[in-house]
């Protein structure tokens, strides 16, 4: 198993993409520390199949907008699994709302959650690989929404453009720590958030047939990704972002 051996944290990794990936993951050989927000029940259920295949790994409850959580999520992650070899940022959130409705304080909850705390979970976890010595894996989670405008999306769009930018300071600034930095921009992602819009017979089909390989991605899509770039198999790689959207962005 390409990664065995190896100690990682999946933000958001109870449900949906975070899922997949902490199941890519430990099927990959990884133990794997999963924080999730509010849905405790997806997460214990997570935890259940990460044991199922041989994994050490607990649930931490966090939220990502707040300085104190992650820090406090980072130490738990480090006590349980004595130190951190890969992070994949992956928590986040989203509304959709018309540009003229967002509220300063809708605003505000969605660049925090989406960029201030991936960059706050990031600082603390370099400074624990850089303890470590031992270089180390950062994979953060954007979007093709970064590169791509789609309506009532103005802040989530914002966010996920920094988040890219963001993975590309830390990959120069960590470079000479052995630490590489990468993101996956996933595209349309069918999970239980977004599979009844998906099946929407007025929008589904029309958001489906801009996708070239003609069917929306799985969890396991992403995660694919993300277990390649966690891996030692990436060893001249930094500051890149791999999509995986079924060929959208290509047109």
């Amino acid at each position: 198993m390409k990664l065995a051996g190896t100690r990682a944290l999946v933000t958001g990794g109870g449900r949906g993409i975070g899922r997949g990936i902490s199941l890519a993951l430990a099927e990959a050989g990884a133990d794997v520390v999963i924080s999730y927000r509010r849905n405790g029940d997806a997460a214990t259920s997570t935890v259940s199949e990460l044991e199922a295949r041989g994994r050490r790994t607990t649930a931490v409850q966090a939220d990502m907008g707040d300085e104190a959580s992650i820090r406090w999520l980072v130490a738990e992650t480090v006590d349980y699994l004595g130190g951190i070899d890969i992070v994949a940022c992956n928590a986040g959130m989203h509304y959709r709302t018309p540009f003229l409705e967002i509220s300063p304080g809708e605003w505000d909850d969605v660049l925090s959650a989406d960029l201030r705390g991936p960059f706050l979970l990031c600082q603390a976890v370099a400074r624990q690989m850089i303890v470590q010595a031992k270089g180390g894996r950062i994979v953060l989670t954007s979007s093709i929404s970064a590169e791509v405008a789609y309506p009532n999306l103005v802040h989530y769009q914002c966010a996920k453009a920094g988040v890219r930018m963001l993975m590309r300071g830390m990959a120069l600034e960590l470079a000479g720590h052995g630490i590489l930095v990468n993101a996956v921009a996933p595209g349309v992602v069918e999970t239980d958030l977004t599979r009844q819009s998906l099946a929407n017979p007025e929008t589904g089909p029309e958001r489906i047939a801009k996708i070239p390989l003609g069917r929306p991605g799985t969890p396991q899509d992403i995660a694919a990704a993300v277990v390649f770039l966690a891996s030692q198999d990436v060893r001249w790689m930094t500051g890149s972002t791999v999509t995986v959207d079924g060929g959208q962005t290509v047109r």
